[in-house]
């Protein structure tokens, strides 16, 4: 006797989706009450925000309201890019986030595996504590040590130059104009390092113990425990970083730059959003100001999804 198989019913494959969404947004709703606050924070200080890019392509005149301002189109871009200056920013800008990439990067690692082949317990933990501490310190202070490190008159730096008998002469680092890069970013490295180091710190201790004990057995040194198990351990850990770090290689902010800097070294020093302070908002330029915000952001998102990119090709490590 013949059996009829009735046709199966199609799957639904947007309902069994939308049922297991629901399901694990039940399962999980503590954390997503703990995480909205901070959505929250996100959309109010990143998203609203951008409503006011208008303002670069508007006269704007704080008097009149949004429907009153006279549109002028991509003026203040054309503006921006036939001024000379700008080029120098942009170079000041792009030289001084490429240094700080390079040791401001690089050094945080050396020094969370240099932490983490200490063997002495309190002397580590009290390394890190004082590695971590110029973070809390605020750029003013920072500044001002600087300031009184380098000067010509009981400076440390110039004090301990003249006892080693390296210079006759006081030197005045403050005013040399090509030195000036290299003072910003020594000096953002003793502030960050400690702090940086931590989430490489972090990533090290996520390593299975055991591999290093197999590689002792094996006969392997430290430097090859480093070289073929630590950095390799922590290499997903560095990419996402250093794509991140990337995407926000243009975006160096202006509170070093301006605390460091005087009128002797001021072509050296200006960079993009100290251009857009003094320029824009400093002279009541607010459209002016906003043209060089965007073109900062612009430029940021090329370069985050260009290393995104490129990561992502060749080492299939990506943030997207």
């Amino acid at each position: 006797m013949e059996t009829i198989t009735q046709p199966s019913k199609p799957v639904d494959v947007k309902k069994i989706k939308s049922r297991r969404f629901w399901k694990t947004a039940v399962q999980q709703r503590y954390l997503y009450l703990m995480s909205l606050p901070f959505v929250i924070w996100v959309f109010v200080f990143n998203y609203i925000p951008i409503w006011g890019w208008t303002m670069a392509f508007q006269k704007y005149k704080p008097a009149k309201t949004f429907f009153e301002q006279e549109w002028v189109g991509f003026k203040y871009f054309q503006e921006l890019l036939a001024d000379e200056r700008f080029y120098l920013v942009l170079r000041n800008t792009l030289a001084m986030s490429f240094l700080g990439l390079l040791v401001g990067f690089t050094v945080p690692i050396l020094f969370a595996v240099l932490i983490n082949e200490l063997k002495g317990r309190f002397f580590k933990r009290s390394l890190q504590t004082i590695s971590y501490l110029p973070h809390f310190v605020s750029w003013v202070v920072v500044a001002g040590i600087v300031y009184k490190m380098l000067s010509t008159e009981s400076g440390g730096i110039n004090d301990l130059l003249l006892w080693l008998g390296v210079i006759d002469t006081p030197i005045q680092f403050m005013a040399k104009e090509t030195w000036f890069w290299g003072i910003v970013t020594v000096s953002d490295l003793w502030k960050e390092m400690g702090w940086n180091s931590i989430i490489f710190l972090a990533a090290i201790t996520g390593i299975d113990p055991e591999q290093f004990e197999a590689a002792k057995v094996d006969g392997a040194g430290r430097w090859r425990q480093i070289w073929h198990i630590t950095l390799p351990g922590i290499r997903s850990v560095i990419i996402v970083l250093l794509i991140l770090s990337i995407g926000n290689l243009i975006s160096i902010g202006f509170e070093k730059q301006m605390l460091l800097g005087n009128p002797l070294v001021v072509d050296y020093a200006e960079v993009l959003d100290l251009y857009a302070l003094n320029y824009g908002i400093g002279l009541n330029r607010f459209s002016f100001g906003t043209a060089v915000g965007i073109f900062n952001s612009f430029v940021s998102i090329i370069l985050l999804f260009t290393a995104n990119g490129i990561f992502k090709r060749y080492s299939k490590e990506s943030v997207m």
